[in-house]
């Protein structure tokens, strides 16, 4: 059964296809978020002609693939010349350069003053966005998808809150949590495996593939936890060098899979050159890897209560990347703030209480003398409840403290 999602996605682009659309509408985000679905359901609330098309089936994809859906496009609007037609192109940026011939059409269009309207879908953010600031600037609106929210997966699946917390926010494989031996190769041959091999090695230069490997699901398990890169060379088979190693680590980031959040500071440089703490985009991603289940997660203590800082993590990267909002941790010795969120000269300072042994000590006495002026909140035992806080937008938090 196909579920309606993400309604505020879906009003936005009708919205716009139904203006005088004078630019392409680019949704983009990672696999299995829904893009294909929204746009399908898009398609079918505005009951237009249309053309859709996906490169993922095109194999060695040429650039006339472009040229071919656009022709067909162009037929069906010329077909009805009083209703707007829309075409849709799936995971274009696998096209060799795919922009310059969107821009060449597309302009074609608008000096002939055509119906014709276009939507975009890409899978891998940073080779979208190359092409959209090379080629297509000031042609195009970009709708960022991101993984599912603890309130979506609710909505649309029922999911409890600890079903969240251990299963994360794929709407893919939410059918499959019953069996937790099936969920796991789920999430690792299709979504991880294809978007590595797909997405990633064949749409980038990969020297090192088998430390790439490494290096995701290293990342993938020590989700929350700061490691140096010159350190964790040594767990490596393969090892290169930390430059290679925080390259690799960007793709992961923009495949929408992994990133490294970096160390508040004042200043750029210091945060580049900062220590990443690891942290999924969707918890999924940390869980699959060992496939224990949810009922043997929840009764070991410690590792529940590293699920439960990751969800918060994953909760703020992913409000980052659709949000004015800048996200980093801080630590000083071994006293750690968990994350720090920056939005219009505001700062606040968040702490997990995830009920975990051993827990690092609190760092905000600290940080607090540096950063005067700064706001506090807890998440958790004492502070905001979990589930409260996954259900509401991170930019609320600054009016909380």
């Amino acid at each position: 059964m196909e579920i309606t999602f993400l309604r505020n996605h879906i009003n936005i682009l009708e919205s716009r296809l139904r203006a005088d659309a004078k630019r392409i509408q680019v949704l983009f985000g990672p696999r299995q978020v829904g893009k294909s679905t929204l746009a399908r359901q898009m398609i079918q609330r505005l009951g237009w002609p249309h053309c859709t098309a996906s490169a993922d089936a095109v194999g060695t994809a040429q650039s006339s693939w472009i040229l071919d859906q656009w022709q067909q496009a162009r037929i069906l609007a010329e077909r009805s010349p009083d209703t707007p037609c829309i075409l849709v192109l799936d995971e274009v940026q696998k096209i060799p350069d795919w922009s310059e011939y969107v821009k060449k059409l597309w302009d074609e269009d608008k000096a002939k003053a055509s119906t014709l309207r276009v939507v975009i879908l890409g899978s891998s953010p940073l080779l979208m966005q190359k092409g959209l600031t090379e080629s297509l600037a000031g042609r195009f609106e970009m709708i960022r998808v991101t993984h599912w929210s603890y309130q979506e997966m609710h909505k649309a699946f029922g999911f409890s809150l600890d079903q969240y917390v251990y299963y994360g926010g794929y709407p893919g494989a939410a059918d499959l949590v019953t069996d937790p031996q099936r969920w796991s190769t789920f999430i690792l041959d299709s979504l991880v495996e294809t978007t590595l091999s797909r997405d990633i090695f064949l749409m980038a230069r990969i020297d090192k593939p088998a430390l790439f490997r490494q290096l995701f699901e290293l990342g993938c398990l020590a989700s929350g936890q700061i490691l140096s890169l010159q350190k964790i060379m040594g767990q490596l088979q393969d090892a290169g060098n930390a430059t290679t190693l925080a390259g690799y680590l960007r793709l992961m980031e923009g495949a929408g899979l992994l990133a490294g959040i970096s160390k508040f500071s004042g200043s750029h440089i210091r945060r580049k050159a900062s220590s990443p703490k690891f942290q999924v985009f969707n918890n999924a991603l940390l869980t699959a890897w060992q496939g224990r289940g949810l009922e043997l997660a929840r009764q070991d203590s410690d590792y529940w209560g590293r699920l439960v800082e990751s969800c918060v993590g994953g909760h703020l990267l992913n409000a980052a990347k659709t949000m004015p909002l800048q996200l980093s941790y801080w630590n000083q010795g071994d006293r750690e703030v968990d994350f720090v969120l920056e939005n219009q000269g505001k700062i606040l300072a968040l702490e997990v209480k995830s009920g975990r042994r051993g827990m690092k000590p609190s760092a905000l006495e600290p940080f607090l003398t540096q950063n005067r002026g700064a706001q506090v909140l807890s998440v958790g035992t004492g502070g905001i409840p979990l589930e409260d806080f996954l259900s509401m937008s991170p930019l609320d938090l600054f009016s909380q403290g």
